[in-house]
């Protein structure tokens, strides 16, 4: 079944042929109407929809991929039914596709299983590197397409927001493809090649090690320059007589830094370029760049103006590094007080490779936000805000695919995954557009019932996994077991 009904993010391209009721079928040519997203194709037998996931096997419409069911050994309750593969409540109307009874430490529990159509969602990814990427709200483009944007900075990590409902929804049909299809692929752990305007090209999979302008990112800074002063001033005490950390943001200067002073170093006279924070540590020494600590620099002494005649000497020994320690340089002034380049003392050396060594290795996190909100709530129950209260009271735990999913606080369900913790492929399109993903609310069977939950729905696990071609899998080993998330006391 290779073959798929073409829809171009509408319906004018679906076979024009009058609708049939969902799995209706009928001699020779018969198709079936989907209706597991708004597309409704109308599928011809042995073909799929435009998402690939549905399609018409001998009349009857049919999930094509397997039900993901996680599974331990030796546990009470030992399998789990993901939403991997379950199908979806659209349109709206209908309980979820699995509604899984099955028992935890001798308590009665319940699994509302489904797959999420999700136009309200985006992809967070945190990307390590000193290296700078593009300017603050600066556009994110996928095959030349807007699909994001550069949003703050964290400790030692650059970030972009990518996709969301304005992308999906509120551009061109080209945008709106491309940005469903960069996000299916953030998704499903694959790489996938952004640009960011007047900044960097970037390769980004969950996981990997980010590849900023076609350099492997080995290494997540130790701390801003002025943290890496203040850890390995001790180390420094004795070898060196000032030491200058190179960072984009907050470069430290040891001898004026509050840790030299503590330590009774003696000012070393040195006169930095740049805006002056507090003792120590200074802002916009040079530009945002690739080089030495995320700044422009090549040559780390262009960011020095000089040296204090009153206050240096000859034969100061100076030492410049980045905030991973992948640039180092070492100097020994002059008798005009001019940094000349000299050999590296093995001692000064071993703790520019504990900087190094301190660094813990760059990855690419890529994080799923969604709003399971809406109609979605209703395969769970008939009054979807008992649903959200008894989420906000640690009654219902929530996972994707498994994976424990941060709920936000405020209104609504808006749930973040850490999409390397969810199962391979777990994530599908539609051609509205809008991302398919898998959503389950586990808890106890009495406070399913409490919160209205569709009770004549309810299945024995032994049941649930006759129903649908089952493929297990081994949950992720840093996964809490979903089931045993709920509080089973209270």
């Amino acid at each position: 079944m290779t073959q798929h009904t073409r829809v171009d993010l509408g319906q004018e391209n679906i076979d024009p042929a009058p609708p049939l009721p969902t799995g209706a079928a009928k001699a020779g040519d018969a198709k079936v109407q989907c209706d597991a997203c708004p597309v409704l194709c109308q599928i011809s037998p042995g073909r799929t929809g435009a998402c690939d996931r549905w399609g018409n096997v001998h009349g009857v419409l049919t999930r094509l991929d397997p039900v993901l069911v996680a599974q331990r050994a030796g546990a009470e309750g030992d399998k789990f039914v993901t939403g991997v593969g379950a199908g979806t409540t659209y349109p709206d109307y209908k309980p979820a596709p699995f509604i899984v009874a099955s028992r935890h430490e001798g308590v009665d529990m319940v699994t509302a299983v489904t797959e999420g159509i999700f136009s309200y969602c985006s992809f967070k990814v945190k990307i390590d590197t000193d290296r700078y990427l593009g300017p603050e709200q600066g556009n994110v483009r996928h095959a030349g397409e807007i699909v994001g944007h550069v949003t703050t900075a964290e400790y030692g990590s650059q970030m972009l927001s990518l996709g969301g409902v304005h992308r999906l929804t509120g551009g061109t049909r080209k945008e709106g493809r491309a940005a469903c299809e960069l996000m299916a692929s953030l998704g499903n752990k694959q790489a996938v090649e952004l640009s960011i305007d007047g900044g960097a090209q970037v390769i980004v999979q969950a996981g990997k090690a980010p590849i900023v302008d076609g350099v492997t990112e080995s290494r997540m800074r130790v701390g801003c320059g002025s943290a890496t002063i203040g850890i390995f001033a001790k180390q420094w005490l004795g070898l060196l007589d000032e030491v200058v950390v190179v960072d984009d943001h907050i470069t430290g200067v040891l001898s004026e830094h509050p840790a030299g002073r503590f330590l009774g170093m003696r000012f070393s006279g040195i006169e930095m370029k740049g805006r002056r924070s507090t003792a120590g540590r200074y802002f916009k020494v040079a530009n945002p760049g690739t080089g030495w600590g995320g700044t422009d620099i090549v040559d780390p002494l262009d960011i020095i103006a000089g040296f204090d005649a009153a206050a240096s000497w000859a034969g100061l020994r100076l030492l410049m590094v980045s905030t991973t320690g992948e640039h180092s340089a070492y100097f020994v002034l002059d008798e005009a007080l001019r940094p000349q380049p000299v050999a590296m003392p093995p001692a000064v050396c071993a703790v520019v490779e504990r900087i190094a060594e301190n660094c813990e290795p760059a990855l690419s996190t890529v994080l799923f936000v969604a709003g399971a909100g809406g109609s979605l709530r209703t395969g769970v129950t008939e009054s979807p805000v008992r649903l959200t209260r008894s989420i906000k009271e640690a009654l219902v735990n929530v996972t994707c695919g498994g994976a424990p999913a941060y709920v936000w606080p405020g209104g609504g369900i808006t749930v973040m995954v850490d999409v390397s913790r969810m199962p391979d492929n777990s994530f599908g399109t539609v051609p509205t557009p809008a991302i398919v993903a898998p959503i389950e609310f586990t808890m106890r069977l009495a406070d399913y019932a409490k919160l209205g939950g569709h009770m004549e729905n309810v299945l024995p696990l032994s049941e649930a996994l006759k129903r649908a071609s089952v493929r297990y899998i081994d949950l992720d080993a840093v996964n809490t077991w979903p089931v045993g998330a709920v509080p089973l006391l209270g």
